[in-house]
């Protein structure tokens, strides 16, 4: 699951912070860097979780709705097809996500109160109002009514986002990434694996932890290299002037070119000015993809980088 996009946004914040908090322990700050890297993988499972937890409060609504019927004495059906979804009960009942709630002792029952406000959200969108007048449903329309709830209800949830950033702050800059990794999973699920169904691993492989740990390591054990090559091609400014967050941008960029010489030039460049979009000033990734393209021509044209 955790991808390279991931992993470049977690150096740079790990790297910053290890030049603002002295720079003196290598081993702490790569340790730091791969528990961070794990709590973007455990929001993913509290993510799923989260769905789990809307449907045991549709269950209660129902329940409330049956008694209430029965205590009128009222012939009128209630309507259990959100509640017997195939998708959701599959997943709530799934080896790998009961395994993670187990170990981690997380759950969303403190928040019960922000989950019915999701659920009823949920209630009066026209994608949930035509799934439940349908005279019947297949298992992958069971699966997409799902994936359009984790679409429109809880991505760029702003309530969601300030509560997850309250549980953690790992997690600030982590949700937009996780959503879509939740949403590739709903697409994944089939009916046939049943309770078996796997989850998206931690690491797609070991290259890309080894991509983590290289790469970090590269940009602090290499870094008056990357430094002097930042300063002699700067533009009509002083090293010295540059903003601590833009140094360790291209810092990072240029352990990245120099280290992993089959990622594309562009590929790296586009990432990193995306970055300092987010994470600098508003010029800063025009300023940055400047310097970083001047640098990279002038490491071709001496043949210190094959790209």
């Amino acid at each position: 699951m955790i991808n390279r996009e991931i992993i470049r946004l977690k150096i740079v914040q790990i790297t910053y912070a290890f030049y603002q908090n002295g720079g003196k322990n290598i081993d702490a700050a790569e340790k730091e860097l791969f528990f961070s890297l794990s709590k973007a993988y455990d929001l993913y499972h509290y993510l799923l979780l989260l769905l789990v937890e809307i449907n045991r409060i549709a269950v209660r609504s129902v329940e409330t709705a049956r008694a209430r019927q029965e205590r009128l004495r009222s012939d009128e059906r209630v309507n259990t097809r959100f509640i017997e979804n195939r998708f959701i009960q599959q997943l709530e009942d799934n080896l790998q996500l009961k395994e993670y709630c187990e170990a981690q002792k997380r759950s969303w029952t403190d928040e019960e109160t922000f989950v019915r406000t999701l659920y009823k959200e949920i209630t009066e969108t026209e994608y949930y109002k035509e799934y439940m007048e349908a005279s019947e449903t297949t298992y992958e329309e069971d699966r997409e009514l799902w994936r359009k709830i984790y679409k429109n209800i809880v991505c760029g949830n702003e309530r969601l986002e300030a509560l997850l950033e309250d549980m953690s702050l790992y997690w600030n800059d982590d949700k937009y990434i996780v959503d879509t990794f939740v949403l590739k999973t709903i697409k994944r699920f089939s009916e046939e694996n049943g309770v078996r169904q796997e989850l998206l691993p931690e690491f797609r492989s070991d290259e890309d932890r080894d991509f983590a740990h290289r790469l970090f390591r590269s940009t602090l054990l290499n870094a008056d290299y990357y430094r002097k090559l930042v300063s002699a091609n700067l533009r009509n400014w002083d090293a010295s002037r540059l903003a601590l967050m833009d140094m360790v941008i291209m810092q990072i960029a240029l352990a990245e070119l120099l280290t992993f010489p089959n990622i594309p030039l562009n590929v790296t460049l586009n990432e990193y000015v995306d970055i300092a979009k987010v994470y600098s000033t508003p010029r800063s990734g025009y300023y940055i993809n400047g310097v970083l393209d001047h640098i990279a021509k002038t490491l071709i044209a001496e043949k210190k980088l094959d790209k």
